[in-house]
């Protein structure tokens, strides 16, 4: 399996890590990398995460960190990691369900 990322995910990678620094660069840091370590660990377990309760589609996981939520796709080949972001915001259902269609 091989991991994939989309623009957007990497994009709200990017920006947590921009928004802690301001308070915490090392904070910062470590949280980005733990984020990477935990998906990095679905080469080898794609089914590790929970299948998003919103959607109920088997293919459609995420992995809970803190207060951070990383949703993928598992594919035959590819794990596609759709989102990350805070637990405390909506998932935005329809962007997630395009996104697995048009796959």
């Amino acid at each position: 399996m091989k991991i994939k990322w989309t623009k957007e995910a990497l994009v709200n990678i990017q920006d947590i890590e921009s928004y802690i620094s301001q308070d915490n660069q090392t904070a910062a840091i470590n949280l980005t990398n733990k984020i990477i370590s935990l998906v990095e660990s679905l080469i080898d377990f794609p089914k590790k995460g929970r299948i998003v309760p919103e959607l109920s589609i088997d293919q459609v996981r995420e992995i809970l960190y803190k207060n951070y939520r990383i949703v993928y796709l598992i594919k035959k080949s590819t794990i596609e990691i759709l989102v990350v972001f805070e637990g405390h915001k909506l998932l935005d259902k329809e962007n997630i369900i395009n996104k697995t269609k048009n796959k």
